[in-house]
């Protein structure tokens, strides 16, 4: 992999990380780890080899090679389904969406979801993400000259826009009931249970994972409500993501969404849109105010095409560097850190046996970070993608890759570089000594304590 030089003088410093682990954890390890922080299980020896292999009640391999990630993701992506660990996490929340189905369940789910993230779609939906910056800068504007917490800032951001964008309109829809169900699921339902570690069958049951807790079941009943509610007053003058998956059609089939396979979905839009673009905006600002020189630069290109307004889509494609800070977040800070296989067929990875019903675990963190993948691999330096074509695709990952690729990316980017780059030419953000935030990994890689800056008007 090719990537610009990193300066000397940013070496000294590098931004947080997880310590990764230096010895054996053994079962009762391994568990209180994932409890603790799912990332604490990579061993640091990930950042320096292609495949690390092990048993901790099932066979396991960790792989950090670009050609097995293109083989386990794309050539033989069949083999290698989502794990029963994460259909398990997943389910309570999002049933048996696009994102957890296989096979023929998930193929037709896509080719009814795809159109509704054309590139058309995405576009029509970024006045809901300018306004949504207009709202965020606001907000700020009123807390300037104080510290503030920017990752409660971004999730409230991003979450008005997924509420808009997959709900609009409709008095049915509570979003504080939303927003509530999801932060209980993630705290509670979605911790790695100790037969997890140990590989216990999948109908052995979790006890936190017994049933939906009362907050996710008002959830489903509140999307529910407002699906039947659009069926009955027909769609909106401009479609929203609920419109357009109730108007989708498998060509091949003429199938159509049911109520609890559109709820379904609505909250896979709505769990993974907010919270991961939240994630990538506040690691993003942590990033800049931990290097003033990156932050003056995005505010100088911001602020030459921007001027005083919110950006919008149109201007994305003059916002190239806020765009590298966004790519750059996500190598160091990817939301989905961590993706998990079951093997179904006999295969080698990088010259290792892999058997049937052996877990086959891609750390993105780790990947992100390997040593021969990356120069300085954990230092802050956006030029790496100045030259996306340099940067081998199987090797940078925050998307996955291959058919399962997140639907939902160039929202996400799109989203990202709206909001970044309407904040960035308003404001300053300066770190606080003594408030580093903490990247720990349950569901999706947050940041612990928060990410508190000072706020200043640029």
């Amino acid at each position: 992999m090719t990537s610009a030089a990193q300066p000397l003088a940013s070496l000294a410093a590098t931004p947080v990380q997880v310590p990764l682990v230096t010895e054996p954890l053994g079962i009762l390890g391994s568990f209180r780890n994932a409890r603790r922080n799912v990332l604490e299980l990579i061993p640091e020896l990930a950042t320096h080899v292609p495949i690390v292999s092990g048993r901790t009640g099932k066979r396991w391999h960790m792989v950090m090679d670009p050609e097995s990630n293109r083989r386990i993701l794309r050539d033989a992506v069949e083999n290698y389904p989502k794990s029963d660990v994460t259909k398990m996490i997943l389910r309570p929340a999002i049933g048996d969406s696009l994102f957890v189905a296989e096979g023929a369940h998930w193929h037709w789910q896509r080719r009814v979801a795809a159109p509704v993230f054309s590139h058309r779609n995405i576009a029509n939906l970024a006045p809901v993400m300018t306004r949504a910056a207009e709202h965020a800068a606001a907000r700020l504007d009123a807390a300037t000259g104080r510290a503030a917490n920017l990752f409660d800032e971004m999730v409230a951001a991003t979450f008005e826009v997924i509420a808009d964008v997959t709900l609009s309109g409709g008095n049915t829809f509570d979003r504080s009931v939303v927003h509530r169900a999801i932060n209980n699921y993630i705290a509670d339902t979605a911790r790695v249970s100790l037969l997890d570690v140990i590989g216990a069958p999948a109908w052995v049951p979790r006890l936190g994972r017994i049933g939906s807790t009362q907050a996710m079941r008002d959830m489903k009943r509140v999307a529910d409500t407002a699906i039947d509610a659009r069926r009955a007053s027909g769609p909106n003058p401009i479609p929203d993501l609920l419109d357009l998956l109730l108007d989708g059609e498998d060509a091949t089939t003429h199938r159509r969404m049911t109520t609890a396979e559109l709820r379904d979905n609505l909250l896979t839009f709505i769990v993974a849109g907010h919270e991961t673009t939240a994630l990538t905006l506040a690691w993003s600002l942590y990033l800049v105010a931990f290097d003033q020189a990156v932050q003056t630069r995005a505010r100088d290109e911001a602020q030459s095409v921007l001027g005083t307004r919110a950006a919008t889509a149109a201007d994305i494609p003059r916002l190239p560097y806020i765009r590298q800070i966004i790519d750059e977040a996500l190598r160091l800070y990817p939301p989905a850190a961590f993706l998990s296989r079951t093997a179904q067929k006999p295969d080698t990875l990088c010259g290792r046996e892999v058997r049937p019903g052996d877990t086959v675990m891609l750390p993105i963190y780790a990947l992100h970070r390997h040593h021969d993948l990356w120069p300085a691999p954990n230092s802050f330096n956006p030029d790496r993608f100045a030259d996306p074509k340099a940067i081998d695709r199987f090797a940078y990952l925050p998307f996955g890759d291959g058919p399962r690729i997140c639907i939902g990316a160039s929202f996400a980017i799109q989203e990202a570089v709206i909001i970044l780059a309407t904040l960035l030419a308003r404001f300053r953000f300066t770190a606080i000594p003594g408030r580093n935030p903490k990247p720990i990994l349950i569901l999706t890689l947050r940041p612990e304590g928060g990410v508190w800056l000072t706020v200043e008007r640029a």
